[in-house]
């Protein structure tokens, strides 16, 4: 008789519970989350945070939940009853909170972590934009949560990493052991003739399209953007165009800047953002700072859908292809290519094709599972040596465990 082997388990700790409709962060779990289960894993997602009405619902696809505490020691015993093979960290900041106690109870378990971009790039960013300054790679390099990422990544087995750009900034700048890292883009379906065949055509598809999630400040700041400088210029051109701005969790300063006699239409969450992408003729993105892939350039892709946006919104996106749209950093320009794009259909049509290369070409979700599969198996299967190898990580958790370690259980202690 053949013995029936037991699933593979994994815990996710999530920073929250996923929203693939609201989130880029929320799509990308989403896949991750069908990678573990078409691979016979048992899941087992936890989060400290609160769920929402917009929360994935886990349970339809088979999928354990587990609602957590910081500074708690049952966490310790439900690891220990739970036992897993892998722990997955969504953001170093769950890594931070929770891998001490992942490392002590249950030391054998694969630590992986899912950046999902590289927070203090987006902060340091974030703090240029501010101060009308530019980043630098030193101003980055130098930053307290540059330094907690990184040592972050370090204490892991193996980090994912979304973008090129940011893959090539922990092997060049950081030195980062390549063992530690796997550059791992959205995993999306190609996009086949009979998805074309879906496409609206240039004549049917009317006005532009702008969508970003409310609580994550690169999108607000490219909405105030398009509302105060390059709007103007494309509506003087373009007099009876409008754009439509969507986005989950838009705070009232967005949704005041509805105009409808300016063309400038605030309409809050999207039902279906892929169906509102399809219907534009073209995409805006004008975005001044941020990192990691942008899920809303992604999709606009996915729909055939050109896209108007800047260097840090194509950022780690394309390798060596033609984007997808147009690209530039000034207003005046992304106004100009903007006009372009929505009355030259030539022009139009070559950048949706662009689009559609580089979602087949890097983005192809059979040619990333297999990568991905294979990384993880190959470091389980030499977890003891590759730990060897990672003295940093070692080291840094070594110390990470002390100092967290007894602050939590200070907390702990004062809670009781």
């Amino acid at each position: 008789m053949t013995a029936i082997l037991a699933p593979k388990k994994i815990l996710i700790i999530g920073f929250v519970w996923p929203e693939p409709n609201s989130t880029a962060a929320g799509s990308r779990m989403l896949q991750l989350l069908h990678f573990f289960k078409g691979n016979n894993y048992q899941i087992t997602f936890a989060s400290t945070a609160q769920a929402s009405e917009f929360s994935m619902n886990l349970e339809a696809l088979g999928v354990f939940k587990k609602n957590i505490l910081l500074n708690d020691s049952g966490f310790d015993l439900f690891l220990q009853e739970l036992n897993p093979d892998i722990v997955l960290f969504d953001r170093f900041l769950t890594e931070e909170q929770f891998g001490w106690r992942v490392a002590k109870n249950t030391p054998n378990a694969l630590r992986i972590l899912d950046t999902e971009d590289l927070h203090s790039l987006r902060s340091v960013r974030l703090e240029s934009q501010k101060n009308k300054t530019t980043a630098s790679i030193t101003d980055w390099k130098q930053a307290d949560m540059t330094k907690r990422e990184i040592a972050s990544i370090y204490r892991c087995d193996l980090s994912l990493i979304i973008s090129s750009y940011e893959m090539d900034l922990l092997l060049k700048e950081m030195k980062i052991d390549e063992k530690l890292l796997l550059q791992l883009p959205f995993m999306l379906g190609n996009i086949g003739e009979s998805d074309k065949m879906q496409w609206m055509p240039f004549e049917d598809r009317e006005d532009f399209v702008c969508i970003g999630n409310g609580k994550h400040a690169p999108n607000l700041d490219a909405i105030r953007w398009l509302k105060t400088e390059i709007w103007p210029l494309v509506r003087k051109q373009l007099p009876t165009v409008n754009l439509k701005i969507y986005g989950a969790y838009l705070p009232e300063s967005i949704l005041q800047l509805h105009q409808p006699k300016e063309g400038f239409l605030v309409l809050g969450r999207a039902n279906d953002a892929k169906e509102v992408l399809g219907q534009a003729r073209v995409s805006f993105a004008p975005l001044r700072f941020g990192a990691g892939i942008k899920g809303k350039l992604v999709d606009s892709m996915i729909c055939g859908t050109p896209s108007v946006t800047t260097d840090v919104g194509v950022e780690g996106m394309h390798a060596h292809l033609p984007w997808g749209g147009k690209v530039s950093n000034d207003a005046e320009s992304l106004a100009e290519n903007a006009i372009a794009l929505y009355t030259d259909k030539k022009l139009w049509t070559k950048c949706q094709s662009n689009g559609e290369a580089i979602i087949n070409q890097l983005y192809d979700k059979s040619i990333l599972e297999e990568k991905l599969l294979s990384r993880i198996n190959e470091t389980l299967n030499s977890l003891e040596e590759h730990r060897a190898s990672n003295f940093i990580g070692s080291m840094l958790m070594h110390h990470s465990m002390a100092s967290t370690k007894y602050m939590a259980k200070w907390i702990e202690a004062k809670n009781q």
